[in-house]
């Protein structure tokens, strides 16, 4: 039992190493732990949308609703090293700039952010700002920590549907496809920051699942599976659609 809770506990800070700038230190690693760590992503999306959500509470206490805000989007960054922003940037370069399968990945794998990265990183951003921006300020907290814990159920459920398709790269130890023990441990985090929200708030479960059905189907049809920036870029397009779906779905439900 004692063994069993050690390697849950490694597990998880395989995930936190991988996924923040969290310091871990392990006497020993091992890259297959990273595989078995993905039923922790969805918890750490909790962890990072809790910082997120304590440094735009500590903030709005003082400063404006809209500084706030962007100091809790800067903290979530700082706090994942721009990880999935980066992801997003290069999967939205490759499929936007590429027309063969093999243009594409080599497209992700450039360093350099070019105009279709830049431009969809920047929507992305502005759009997930104002969508909180106009949100209830009680409502925020709670909408932010479930959103990046229920983004990060979409990136597992990328990973349990499809193959990962490069030969090397450093999400390479996430090819393997995650167990159904592992998905419904990684469901359960992702899906219960949920309970704090309003039952009517669950319809902005909606349009995270057209995101994920719709960029689920690009990226198969594009390359025939994902990339590490695939997964980066499946977790901010629906950390995005869950914001605009809680706008809509308040906005909606206060005008009946």
């Amino acid at each position: 039992m004692i063994f069993a809770l050690q390697n849950q506990w490694h597990y998880f800070l395989t995930a936190v190493m991988f996924f923040t700038r969290v310091p871990v230190h392990f006497s020993s690693f091992d890259n297959a732990d990273l595989n078995k760590a993905t039923r922790y992503f969805p918890l750490i999306g909790i962890l990072v949308g809790a910082v997120g959500a304590l440094v735009f509470w500590l903030s709005d206490i003082l400063l404006p609703l809209e500084i706030a805000l962007l100091l809790s989007m800067a903290s979530t960054v700082l706090l994942t090293g721009a990880f999935h922003e980066d992801g997003l940037a290069d999967a939205v370069d490759g499929l936007g700039g590429g027309w063969s399968r093999e243009q594409v990945l080599a497209i992700m794998v450039d360093s350099r952010i070019g105009s279709y990265g830049a431009i969809g990183l920047f929507l992305v951003l502005l759009t997930k700002y104002q969508a909180l921006t106009y949100q209830w300020t009680a409502l925020i907290p709670a909408t932010l920590i479930a959103g990046h814990a229920l983004s990060r159920l979409c990136v597992v459920l990328v990973m349990y549907t499809q193959s990962y398709v490069k030969a090397e790269g450093k999400s390479k130890p996430l090819g393997t496809q995650p167990t159904v023990t592992e998905l419904i441990i990684a469901t359960f985090f992702g899906l219960a920051p949920l309970a704090f929200l309003e039952m009517k708030l669950l319809a902005a479960l909606v349009p995270v699942a057209i995101v994920w059905l719709w960029f689920s189907a690009k990226i198969k049809s594009r390359i025939g599976g994902y990339t590490g920036d695939c997964l980066g870029a499946m977790q901010q397009l629906t950390e995005v659609a869950f914001y605009v779906g809680v706008l809509a779905s308040t906005t909606l439900f206060s005008a009946a």
